[in-house]
């Protein structure tokens, strides 16, 4: 008999006919099938994708052109970005101090930081004069920066020195009494010195500065202790004011977080992002158990310690920007510098911040400026620079002006009253001099 068929086809399959031979294509492709016709959306019935099939859309040739220069210049500004934070990094300024004084101690072996016995002001944390004055004149002229202040601070408690820091990017320590000497000057940032702020005893100080970075110096040796940096500007710096957390501060940034820093270790340990616009201070109340921030997006936000989440709020349609804030000596009142030419209130009751609407400090001009304000110790007046280099002194009661003069030849950045003295101001300028006025 002869065989029909193909002969080689029979040899692969041994003889075996189609219905006793064996799948040979594999498995059948799967699709992502829904016969189900009561999901209206997800409906595909018969026409559903392979599972394994992958839809890519590709774009016409104009928008891939768009596309790729997106992507180019991402990734030039990344390795700008990367390049300039490694050189700032390296490239950190020299960081020195000068003792300007003969001797470090004096003839008993104690510190300048150490307040001296004869001024014939009582100089103790508790000591408050009772009735203040308006001052009568100009009773000394300190120089010695070459650029404008920004700042200034008084020695914790005693307030027997003071700290200025200026745009020259150094950091002096004053006398305020003896000589009117300067005792040392702090030398450690390329860029401008936006603040200081003293720790509880003296014995370190931070200072921001717009080369991006935050340190710790310590007063007596000038020695920098720590250094922080995150790749943006600090605005403001705090220390936490209890003793058992004042190794604790917070910053407030250009890039719209406040950030915790622990100064032993020098870590981040907490952060607070809800501003949209850059921090510019920053004022414990409530024992210290929350602080309030204020920002560029003319806010204020009221945040518990060490809780990233912000409690309140304050933004009404006629609040501006404020720069600083200060707190009044018996804690009850906090004020806040305005850029519409005010200086507004906030009230502390039933330990939260209410904003007094309808009281407010007028007559000055200091829109577009940070200039610090502050309180005399019996809290009968409110002082405050302007942008015309005028000092203004309000009485706290009536709100009224009771005082003015020309105190610097460029802008009165900050005055501040002697926590001990009577009639005791001291005001910063941007004329590069600090004035004392009793």
């Amino acid at each position: 008999s002869e065989f029909i068929g193909n002969k080689k086809a029979a040899i692969v399959s041994q003889g075996e006919s189609l219905f006793d031979s064996k799948k040979t294509g594999g498995e059948k492709r799967k699709r992502q099938a829904n016969f189900d016709a009561s999901d209206i959306e997800g409906y595909t019935g018969p026409w559903a994708k392979y599972c394994d099939e992958q839809t890519i859309a590709k774009p016409d040739p104009e928008l891939q052109k768009e596309m790729d220069e997106i992507v180019r210049k991402r990734q030039a500004n990344s390795r700008r970005f990367k390049r300039k934070q490694q050189q700032q990094e390296n490239d950190n300024a020299e960081e020195s101090s000068v003792l300007h004084l003969k001797e470090a101690q004096d003839y008993q072996g104690r510190s300048f930081l150490v307040p001296p016995a004869f001024t014939g002001v009582n100089l103790r944390a508790d000591a408050v004069p009772e009735k203040c004055f308006i001052p009568k004149k100009q009773v000394h002229v300190y120089k010695g920066h070459t650029k404008g202040v920004n700042c200034i601070q008084w020695f914790p408690k005693s307030a027997h020195l003071f700290l200025s820091c200026s745009m020259d990017t150094k950091i002096k320590l004053w006398e305020v009494y003896g000589k009117h000497q300067v005792v040392r000057t702090y030398i450690g940032h390329k860029l401008p010195v936006r603040e200081v702020t003293f720790n509880n005893e003296g014995t370190e100080f931070l200072s921001a500065s717009f080369d991006r970075y935050v340190k710790l110096w310590d007063t007596e040796t000038g020695q920098v202790k720590q250094r922080f940096h995150t790749g943006h500007i600090p605005f403001c710096v705090k220390f936490h004011p209890d003793d058992d957390k004042n190794y604790m501060f917070l910053a407030g940034m250009q890039n719209k977080k406040i950030v915790q820093w622990d100064s032993r270790t020098g870590e981040i340990v907490q952060e607070y992002d809800r501003h949209l616009g850059a921090v510019n201070s920053i004022t414990f109340f409530d024992k210290n158990r929350r602080f309030a921030s204020t920002s560029d997006d003319k806010s204020i936000r009221i945040w518990e310690w060490e809780i990233p989440v912000d409690t309140k709020l304050i933004q009404n349609v006629g609040l501006h920007s404020i720069p600083t804030m200060n707190k009044s000596p018996n804690e009850k009142w906090v004020v806040g510098q305005s850029m519409d030419n005010r200086i507004v209130l906030f009230q502390l009751i039933d330990e939260k911040l209410r904003f007094a609407k309808k009281k407010a400090f007028r007559g000055h001009n200091s829109a577009g400026y940070a200039c610090v304000t502050d309180f005399s110790p019996d809290m009968s007046f409110l002082i405050s620079g302007d942008a015309d280099g005028k000092l203004f002194i309000w009485d706290w009661r009536t709100h009224k002006i009771v005082a003015r003069w020309k105190a610097h030849d460029s802008t009165c950045i900050s005055a501040r009253w002697h926590p001990h003295e009577k009639s005791k101001i001291l005001t910063a300028g941007w004329d590069c001099v600090i004035k004392m006025w009793a």
